[in-house]
């Protein structure tokens, strides 16, 4: 692909120019607004390797992986009408607040994750390196759960598959071997190429038990409009579409291996086509044809045991790769800290390759800690999603959008007005998803059977 002419280069970079963008508050230093991976040492590793493309199917493997295999659950908790609406809405309010972060690394070329937005926002303040250690320790908290979730997902695909023929915590650190070993490379166009494979192998596996469920219609279903449920339920199924949409805490280290940053946007959009459109298409489907018997992870709806297993062997793919990608940027967010503006950075050395590893091998441990200390994974995905998702893919960047223009507000007119009623609002819908959410989950925690954990008994 080529890249897009010199003309709409100049209009982005308008866009987001210190002049329409007014502030009163930070004024870029030389010395600290360099892209960290603008330059690199002869013979080191390239980072900035990604063109829109590439970086869109590496976006579109780590966005649609585990979330779409619950969406089919939350239509038979909502109904059939809201929630397809609520799927569309929430996906149009993610594609805007993903576009924010894409203008707000423009405007800060220095930002190669939330830990350094986190900075910028809290400088004006005299906090500036509280707020970078507190978003930085948050975002990784949340790639480490999001790792021993797919971990988790490991086993109860292979106890589908193997029809539970060894200790669940066996194959789970024969699960923890091969992400270790598939995130030993230190640049993301070293997995891209993976991502074909996994995005094929979600889809697959998710058609063939569109086609199952659709041959073998589950006997008495009757998909409904509309439900009313208890209040917790709906808002549960909420945060359960916003983890669908989970993807923005990436963003930025995915930008800062752009070949042109001002890229971002189409890599974006062709990531909210594609899961929008797979989400609707597959909830819906799974849905009418299961009812209320829809089962999560939706591949278990599958009414023939053999064509469930083999849906879960396709899945394998997606599985590993989203839960690579989750580790190369929480251990890049680590490696980038330690050692950024040294030759380190970029080096091809044992010292470099030997932190990469060790950084690695920790992160999978902790991630296996939790994958095997937390049985009933699909609530706690929904605590992650009030407590995380609500604010780095969503309220954060209506916080972003209102830093970069909080000078030019009232002098911006009608226009700037109603962005700002737009982004006040993004930041209340964070606000709701994180306080309500934090309830009705903690509440589905509570009401669950416990059990399970460090056992070897059969999680399918």
């Amino acid at each position: 692909m080529h890249s897009p002419p010199d003309s709409v280069h100049v209009e982005q970079a308008q866009e987001i120019s210190p002049h329409e963008i007014e502030h009163d508050f930070v004024k870029e230093e030389k010395n600290v607004s360099q892209d960290p991976f603008a330059t690199s040492i002869d013979g080191g590793t390239q980072y900035r390797s990604l063109s829109w493309w590439r970086g869109g199917l590496i976006m579109i493997a780590e966005t649609i992986s585990l979330g779409i295999l619950s969406l089919p659950s939350v239509l038979s908790r909502l109904g059939l009408v809201p929630g397809l609406i609520l799927i569309v809405g929430i996906g149009i309010i993610a594609t805007y607040t993903g576009y924010v972060i894409g203008q707000f690394r423009l405007r800060y070329p220095r930002v190669h994750s939330f830990a350094d937005a986190g900075e910028i926002l809290f400088e004006p303040l005299g906090w500036g390196k509280v707020g970078k250690e507190v978003f930085s320790a948050a975002q990784v908290i949340y790639a480490v759960f999001i790792m021993g979730s797919h971990l988790l997902t490991w086993t109860i695909l292979m106890n589908s598959v193997t029809g539970h023929a060894a200790c669940t915590i066996v194959w789970s650190v024969v699960g923890l071997a091969l992400f270790m070993l598939a995130s030993i490379p230190r640049t993301l166009r070293s997995v891209s190429w993976l991502c074909l494979i996994s995005f094929t192998s979600i889809v697959a596996a998710v058609f063939i038990t569109m086609v199952d469920v659709g041959v073998n219609p589950v006997p008495g279903a009757h998909p409904a409009a509309t439900k009313t449920v208890e209040f917790s339920v709906a808002f549960n199924a909420v945060a359960n579409i916003a983890f669908g949409y989970d993807s923005h805490t990436t963003f930025f280290t995915f930008i800062s291996e752009f070949k042109d940053p001002r890229d971002f946007p189409k890599a974006l959009y062709l990531l909210q086509a594609v899961d929008i459109t797979l989400y609707v298409l597959v909830a819906a489907v799974i849905y009418s044809f299961a009812g209320d018997n829809v089962a999560s992870p939706a591949i278990n709806s599958a009414p023939n045991p053999l064509v469930r297993k083999i849906a879960w062997g396709i899945a394998i793919p997606t599985v590993l790769v989203a839960g690579v990608i989750y580790s190369h940027f929480a251990s890049k967010t680590l490696y980038v800290r330690l050692f950024r503006n040294t030759r380190h950075l970029t080096a091809r050395t044992p010292f470099s390759y030997g932190v990469w590893i060790a950084l690695n091998f920790l992160l999978w441990l902790l991630a296996w800690v939790i994958a095997e200390s937390i049985p009933n994974f699909n609530s706690l995905l929904s605590l992650m999603s009030a407590l995380f998702a609500s604010w780095f893919s969503f309220g954060l960047s209506g916080v972003f959008w209102l830093f970069l223009h909080w000078g030019g507000i009232r002098s911006g007119g009608s226009r700037k007005w109603a962005l700002a009623g737009v982004n006040w609002g993004v930041v209340g819908f964070a606000v709701c998803v994180f306080g309500v959410g934090l309830w009705s989950s903690g509440r589905a925690i509570h009401e669950q059977e416990g059990g399970g954990s460090w056992s070897c008994r059969d999680n399918a």
